[in-house]
This record gives structure tokens, C-alpha cells and sequence, in this order.
């Protein structure tokens, strides 16, 4: 399906998603948000409804190429194992990204003058505060894909993203990127207007808003990549009052040990859930990318699988679809046809964004961070018997001692956040957080490259590589926007 720019920010008549868009019905809806109603129905609208995982998953360190003529070879999963720009729009792009996230601002900016515009008095509110999440939300992702990683030890002075915090109203405006500085100060001044005024009960379906614990989530989230842990804590910390993270965190030792394959497919995306905090349903084929060439295989199952640190076995699951293909079992498709009798149609991936187990690692990495060495080990802990058969305190407790043999180090400090980030790049895996990481620790990644023969070459993305922002979409030249250089 063909669609229409507006400008370079892609508010869409008609989307390649098959969706309904922001401007989709009538060329400007702004003059119809005349109610709360209408306010809070346009707010569904402002999530990013593309996939980032297919494009910074196949980027990272956690997928591998299974050799020639063995998958698919797919140019939306190609491009980025070799780092290479990919300007489609397809769906599962960076380019898709791009687009959805300014349409999901448009109509987080076209809500926000509605309130500002009109007299709707407290009931507006907590919609406000939806609004403010979800322009902030967005952004932090647009800007730790496509700029510099932030770093509190430089001006961060490099190019940003376009921070829109105005609804459109002319086709092609001029636009500036301004700076990484510029737009993590922004997000946080979203972040921090918003979160007290987020209200659960004005949602009727939790999951795919920002509630308390999704907005806190992403508050962490947002302050660990500033590295201002003591904030990281502070929001972890709200996420689950009364520390009883060990209730939400998903039960793979238990509950989703006794499911079987298709049931994991299921459940593991369901807003009842406890575990998930934020849901966004995404146009994307992520769902149906089993059997790719370069991607999850035999190699990265095994390692997913081997001893870690407690001297035990992680309880995950997964399956394979003629080795080497194998999946975590994750991801379900939900497939929306173009009419009732028709053939043809679009697919869909419901995509966990925030989630207490992230948050609770991320916790984690922040009292190690700060030498809170105990408090450290105590998250560490309480993840691990989630993740453990027949988990023992007294046998699989994590220890500094266990770290310090596991790990090879005698730095506290160091140990710890390997662990952390050893537990997560596994948790995560066919999820993309492992990118994020690899971002905010500057780590190199190596693929190998399978000729015919079996033998491969590696090729490396290193620690400063500017491939490690994504290409901005070409149109955005047209206003005056930059690309970033190659």
C-alpha cells in the first residue's frame, strides 16, 4: 500500500501497517478532539507501532550466520548482520521505526494541544501524562538508535533527533537535530511532568498504556543510561513496592515450566502476565522469522543454555525447526486480514517494552554501580530463583566469591555488572536488549561470515564504530535534517 508523507515525521493517510493512523480518516483530526474521549482513543495511537527488534537483535552479539543456503536470506535481516543501511520502508526496518515513532509523537503532540486547548478540567490529566510518556518514550528510543549513546563524561554535544513537542501544520517544515544533551534533556522533562500524573483506572486495557509501574520502568530505564543510579534505584524501586519483585518476575521455574511449546508461544506476550508492564503491538513479520539465516541458531542456543555463575542450568525453553533453527519460543503472530473473506492481510507481533525483570537487573546494575555490593547480590538472587530448577539459596546462591571464579576477576564491581549484563544478554535474547548494552558499554561485536566450504571470515563493529546509529530515512534531508555520517 502506498503512503503518503505529510512530511518527514510520517503522518500517514494510509499505512503500509494496515493500521489505523493518526490522520487516517479525515485530513486533520485535531479540530475533532473536542472531548476526553477522543483525547484518550487518539493516545492508542501514540506508541510506536514498528518493530525495532529484528534490525538491532540481528546487530548484536546474540544471533550467528548458519551458513550458505541454510534460512532465509531476507534483505530486512541481512542489512543489519552485516551493519549495512537498509532506506526501505518495509516493515522490521530502521527506516519503519523511524516513521512510526514520529507518527506515535504527532499524535501524543495533537492530544497535548487538545488539552491545552480546551477546558477539559481534571479528568484530562491523567491522559496528560500518558501523552508526556509516550513523546518521551519515543524519542529515547529514536535517539539511542540513530545518535551518539548518551555519556555523562562528555558535553554530548552530537547530533540528536528532531525533538517535535508541536503538532505539524505545514508538508515539509525545516527541522533541527539539535543535540544527544538537548534531547535527553527534553525526554527527562516529559518524563518527570508526566509520571505523577499517570492514573491506572483510566485505562481499560492496562497493559498498552503507561501505568505507575511502566512509567517508573522507563524512568529507570532513561537513568541507567545517564548513570544516574541513585534515580535508577529510586524508579526500580516504585515498580514493585515492597520489594516483592520475586511475585512478578516470569515464572520460567515454575508456571512456564509445565507449559508446553505452544503455550509459551501464547502466554509469553499476555497482558496477564505480571511480569509485563508495557505492551505495544507492532506491525512486523518478527513472529513468523524462525528458520533466517543469520539469526538464533545452534551455536547461541547452546551458549543461552550452558552453566552460569550459580553452577545450575537456566529453565528456559525452546525449540528447534530443523537444527540449526531454533526459537526462545516468544513471539506469536497475530494476523489481520484486509477483509473477512480475504486471502491476503497483515501480520502482527505484541511486543513486552518494559518488563519487571529488565527492571529489576537493571536495579541491580545500579547498586553494583554504586558499590552497594549486598543489595546487588540480593536482586541477583532473587532473579535467579525465578530462573533456576529446583532453585536452592544454599546451593545456587550467587556469591562474590562464585562471580570471582566464574568471571575471572577480583574487582567487586566489575563481577558484578558482568553478571548482570551475562544474565540479561541470555533473558533477553530474540528481544533486542542485548543492543542497548552493547551501546552503553561501547562493546565491539563480531560476526562470522560461512562460506560454501565451511570455512568463514569475522567481521567487527567496533567499540566506536559510527554503524552503531542507525541510518537516519534519506527523506529527512528534504528538512533540512542531517544524515549521519558513514
Amino acid at each position: 500500500m502506498k503512503k503518503l508523507y505529510i512530511s518527514i515525521f510520517a503522518l500517514a493517510l494510509i499505512s503500509t501497517s494496515g493500521c489505523k493512523k493518526f490522520l487516517e480518516k479525515a485530513p486533520d483530526q485535531r479540530t475533532q478532539l473536542n472531548s476526553v474521549e477522543k483525547v484518550a482513543e487518539l493516545l492508542t495511537s501514540a506508541y510506536p507501532e514498528s518493530n525495532y527488534i529484528p534490525f538491532i537483535e540481528t546487530s548484536s552479539d546474540n544471533v550467528e550466520d548458519k551458513g550458505p543456503g541454510i534460512g532465509n536470506e531476507s534483505r530486512t535481516i541481512t542489512q543489519p548482520y552485516y551493519w549495512l543501511d537498509n532506506d526501505d520502508n518495509d516493515s522490521d526496518t530502521p527506516t519503519a521505526y523511524w516513521n512510526s515513532s514520529y507518527e506515535a509523537i504527532a499524535a501524543a503532540n495533537a492530544a497535548l494541544e487538545a488539552i491545552n486547548t480546551h477546558n477539559f478540567g481534571n479528568a484530562a490529566l491523567p491522559y496528560k501524562g500518558e501523552a508526556l510518556l509516550a513523546r518521551a518514550y519515543a524519542h529515547f528510543m529514536l535517539v539511542n538508535l540513530f545518535s551518539k549513546v548518551y555519556d555523562p563524561a562528555t558535553s554530548n554535544d552530537s547530533p540528536g533527533i528532531p525533538y517535535m513537542t508541536d503538532p505539524e501544520k505545514v508538508v515539509v517544515g525545516q527541522y533541527s537535530r539539535g543535540t544527544v544533551a538537548s534531547v535527553y534533556a527534553s525526554i527527562e522533562k516529559d518524563l518527570l511532568e508526566g509520571l505523577p500524573l499517570i492514573k491506572n483506572s483510566s485505562y481499560r486495557v492496562q497493559k498498552y498504556h503507561f501505568t505507575v509501574a511502566a512509567a517508573n520502568a522507563f524512568a529507570a530505564r532513561f537513568y541507567l543510561f545517564k548513570k544516574n543510579y541513585e534515580k535508577v534505584i529510586e524508579y526500580a524501586s516504585a515498580v514493585s513496592p515492597g520489594n516483592s519483585f520475586a511475585t512478578i518476575l516470569r515464572p520460567w521455574n515454575t508456571r512456564y515450566n509445565t507449559y508446553t511449546l505452544d503455550e509459551m508461544y501464547v502466554y509469553f506476550t499476555q497482558a496477564s502476565e505480571p511480569s509485563t508492564l508495557l505492551l505495544i503491538e507492532t506491525a512486523s513479520s518478527w513472529a513468523r522469522t524462525r528458520t533466517p539465516r543469520y539469526g538464533y541458531g545452534q551455536v547461541i542456543n547452546n551458549e543461552v543454555f550452558t552453566t552460569n555463575v550459580t553452577g545450575a542450568r537456566w529453565c528456559y525453553k525452546s525449540a528447534y525447526y530443523g537444527q540449526p533453527h531454533y526459537s526462545m519460543l516468544k513471539w506469536n503472530e497475530y494476523f489481520v486480514k484486509t477483509s473477512p473473506n480475504a486471502t491476503i492481510g497483515f501480520p502482527y507481533t505484541i511486543v513486552p517494552v518494559l518488563t519487571a525483570d529488565e527492571t529489576l537487573l537493571n536495579r541491580a546494575e545500579a547498586y553494583a554501580a554504586l558499590g552497594q555490593n549486598t543489595l546487588a547480590l540480593a536482586d541477583l538472587n532473587t532473579y535467579c530463583s525465578t530462573r533456576i530448577l529446583n532453585y536452592s539459596p544454599t546451593t545456587h546462591a550467587v556469591t562474590l566469591a562464585k562471580i570471582a571464579a566464574f568471571y575471572g576477576t577480583t574487582d567487586p564491581k566489575a563481577g558484578l555488572i558482568a553478571t548482570v549484563l551475562d544474565f540479561k544478554k541470555k533473558e533477553f535474547t530474540q528481544e533486542g536488549l542485548r543492543w542497548f548494552d552493547i551501546l552503553r558499554y561501547k562493546l565491539p561485536v563480531e560476526h562470522k561470515i560461512f562460506a560454501v566450504n565451511g570455512s568463514f571470515k569475522t567481521i567487527t563493529l567496533a567499540a566506536e564504530d559510527p554503524r552503531k546509529l542507525f541510518q537516519l530515512p534519506s527523506q529527512v534531508t528534504l528538512s533540512g535534517v542531517a544524515q549521519n555520517p558513514r
